[in-house]
């Protein structure tokens, strides 16, 4: 998390210019890559970041968030690690859990050694070579996973003290990553507690671009109270764009002690020139800043304002979030969770909790799987999973009726309405249109009280 700035560290916000000089891909990785400016899947589709942040190494009995992150729309989350340096290590063992996690919900792993936070400035935090060391320590179980894991070597490398070492440091351990044969995209954050205010990585960007062998490196922003204006989003935003750069707002909050980020500006910005955002964070926060919690206890059923704005709110990840390509024509099934240590929280089992029922499609029709994938006490989270017939089509409609008093309370990836227990949900308009067989899935959280009957769901093609 972030430190305030010092007085005289923000008045150097109106310096320097952006001066960028870097090279094109040498070649494709075997996983995600970058070309001019833009991250690619290992299918060749462009793929932008709508996900969280979650604080896997302090709370790592929480591993339903997975689980409850994806069913809110994120297609991607970025998980907290420790490298032993400041934070208990996790395992090789443990990280594969992670990424398995991960995988299983069709969600990108953008993994982060934490221990990096601050350096030169809080004494506890540890170098971008540490970080290094520690993801060379578990190689073993990154390599293979470069379509669904990027390596992020640390987090906020540098506070406001000894940065000018950024890009030297940033540039050496990308190189040692590479020799040590990873070939996954890497993330690199700013100095300055991520906040970047003395533009050290903006305007050194394309030096530590070109450190890469594979120019395959993304730069990622945390922006809080430095980023208070729409304009400071979009001239750095804009600076990264504008020289083909790839850049995405690791972190961001709609508040925040050293300031109150311009949320609205970074999330509309960030969707009208298809930059990649994660929000800081599912929940755990402490130390004053817990009104950065997007939920309550790690509760899904419990939003916060913060959580409501950034999952359904304009431009948000519900809306916007378009899951990557190489999770297509797979549905793998929530691994097992533990029971969550705080307040009550969805379980997933490695079966959904009730069958699902499927109608069939007549020809150029579209078929509707409804699914009960978790439940809890008084909640439970459903699944619609709509299939076109043997003819391509441009939009869909489902229909249900429920039988025992359930009630939906917020839904994703479509536009649910009701008239008493009768529900119709319809596409949004990026999931309207199936090829021949083609799938698309939206899901939605509700209420129910003692019986919880599946509902026979129709599907209407357009």
């Amino acid at each position: 998390m972030k430190k305030l700035l010092s007085v005289a560290g923000a008045a150097l916000l109106t310096a320097l210019a952006a001066v960028f000089a870097f090279g094109q891909p040498a070649h494709a990785a075997a996983g995600f890559s970058v070309s001019n400016g833009r991250l690619y899947d290992a299918n060749g589709t462009e793929f932008v970041m709508r996900g969280v942040n979650h604080a896997h190494t302090w709370y790592p009995q929480q591993t339903s968030s997975f689980a409850n992150i994806k069913a809110l729309g994120a297609n991607t989350v970025r998980v907290v690690l420790g490298s032993g340096d400041r934070w208990t290590k996790n395992s090789a063992a443990d990280v594969a859990n992670v990424i398995s996690l991960c995988k299983a919900n069709r969600l990108i792993c953008v993994l982060e050694v934490h221990d990096t936070t601050g350096y030169g400035e809080d004494g506890a935090a540890t170098t971008l070579a540490k970080a290094t060391d520690y993801w060379l320590s578990i190689a073993d179980v990154l390599k293979g996973q470069e379509k669904y894991v990027i390596v992020n070597i640390g987090n906020e490398p540098f506070g406001n003290q000894g940065y000018g070492a950024w890009t030297s440091d940033t540039s050496n351990a990308i190189k040692r990553l590479r020799a040590g044969g990873l070939t996954h995209t890497i993330m690199v954050d700013g100095p300055n507690w991520g906040q970047d205010w003395s533009f050290t990585m903006r305007d050194n960007a394309g030096t530590v671009f070109n450190a890469d062998p594979q120019r395959n490196t993304v730069f990622s922003i945390h922006m809080y109270g430095v980023f208070d204006t729409a304009a400071e989003v979009s001239d750095y935003l804009g600076r990264f764009r504008s020289a083909g750069l790839p850049i995405v707002v690791g972190e961001f909050g709609f508040n925040h002690s050293d300031g109150n980020p311009d949320e609205d500006a970074i999330m509309s910005y960030s969707q009208a020139n298809g930059i990649g955002y994660l929000g800081w964070s599912w929940s755990g926060n402490g130390g004053g800043v817990e009104y950065l919690d997007m939920t309550t206890g790690f509760n899904p059923a419990q939003l916060t304002s913060w959580g409501q704005r950034i999952f359904n709110g304009a431009n948000g990840i519900a809306a916007t979030a378009r899951e990557a390509s190489v999770f297509a024509g797979s549905s793998p099934s929530p691994t097992t969770s533990p029971s969550p240590t705080t307040s009550p929280s969805p379980t997933t089992s490695p079966s959904p909790t009730t069958p699902p029922t499927t109608t069939p499609p007549p020809a150029g029709g579209c078929t509707a799987t409804y699914t009960v994938v978790n439940s809890w006490q008084g909640g439970f989270q459903g699944e619609v999973k709509v299939t076109a017939g043997s003819v391509a089509i441009t939009g869909w409609t489902t229909k249900w009726t429920f039988a025992n008093g359930q009630a939906v309370s917020q839904s994703w990836n479509a536009t649910v309405s009701n008239s008493g227990a009768a529900y119709t949900a319809r596409n949004v308009d990026y999931n309207g249109r199936l090829g021949a067989g083609a799938s698309t899935s939206f899901g939605f959280i509700a209420s129910w009280n003692g019986t919880n009957a599946v509902p026979a769901v129709t599907c209407a093609a357009s």
